[in-house]
């Protein structure tokens, strides 16, 4: 989920809202003053598991539409518009690239992606984008360059998503971060996504709740100093974490808030594709 201030706003989720997106997105509106209500939301379905390690989180757009989420919406004065899928595709084995599985359907996804929120946040319009795997969120960012946003990307996420194909398991769901940063080794048809590229520069990112970090991963944050709120600190003070986020949020004008349900407790939320049990973060 995400939020934009002033004349813009895009929202970002892959596979759940939760009411930690929401504490962050209360205190953007507050500082913003920004009336949602007044505000267009589209839905964006991403209904690919191609960049996963395996089948099914292509299903979750469906589920969230099953129960009731465009609906849960609209109760809270929000107007509706639901796009469909403009992506599907289930993920299969692709022995061709065992280092970038399925790379074709990963950029085909986000070319579609792109196409449809660049559009919505050129008319000023809000976006709501249902993954799928965490690659879908290239695409989400290569349409806010494409609207010319001047674009934040908070990342709420177990893992930080900074592998690059070679030191990675052929699941490109693990290399989105270092695509978006151009990262030495990335494929060149991922990481050119887009009008600019690199697609982010490190000071447009902000993982929040991450814990899941590689030494590569971590050599990667040090030197590129990118900003770190951990779980730890979430865990810990989530007002405060919650604040930080959304006064680091302030320089931007459109403000994407990635959101993976792997970063939860298994015990609150137990879809994620870990089972990680008490050390998550909560949803309340």
């Amino acid at each position: 989920m995400g939020l934009v201030p002033m004349a813009r706003q895009t929202l970002n989720v892959e596979e759940e809202l939760s009411s930690l997106g929401t504490r962050f997105a209360t205190r953007i509106i507050r500082k913003w003053s920004f009336d949602l209500a007044a505000r267009l939301l589209n839905i964006i379905g991403a209904a690919t598991s191609a960049g996963a390690y395996s089948p099914g989180q292509e299903r979750a757009p469906a589920a969230f539409r099953r129960h009731g989420l465009a609906g849960a919406l609209a109760s809270r004065g929000r107007t509706i518009r639901d796009h469909g899928d403009v992506a599907s595709f289930r993920w299969r084995p692709d022995p061709s690239r065992p280092q970038a599985m399925n790379l074709e359907a990963v950029r085909g996804a986000c070319d579609l992606v792109a196409s449809h929120v660049a559009m919505a946040i050129s008319a000023q319009e809000d976006v709501l984008v249902l993954g799928g795997d965490c690659t879908v969120e290239l695409g989400t960012i290569a349409g806010a360059n494409a609207a010319g946003a001047r674009v934040g990307l908070v990342y709420i996420d177990f893992d930080a998503d900074l592998n690059t194909p070679d030191t990675s398991d052929g699941a490109l769901d693990w290399t989105g971060v270092a695509h978006l940063l151009n990262i030495l080794g990335c494929e060149p048809s991922l990481a050119g996504l887009g009008p600019t590229r690199p697609m982010l520069v490190p000071q447009q990112l902000l993982y929040f709740g991450v814990e899941n970090i590689t030494p590569p991963e971590a050599t990667a944050i040090r030197d590129n100093a990118i900003k770190v709120i951990s779980r730890e600190e979430a865990l810990s003070d989530i007002e405060a974490a919650a604040t930080g986020a959304a006064e680091w949020a302030a320089r931007f004008d459109c403000v994407l808030i990635h959101f993976d349900v792997d970063v939860l407790s298994f015990i609150d939320f137990p879809i994620a594709e870990n089972v990680r049990r008490c050390d998550g973060l909560k949803l309340e």
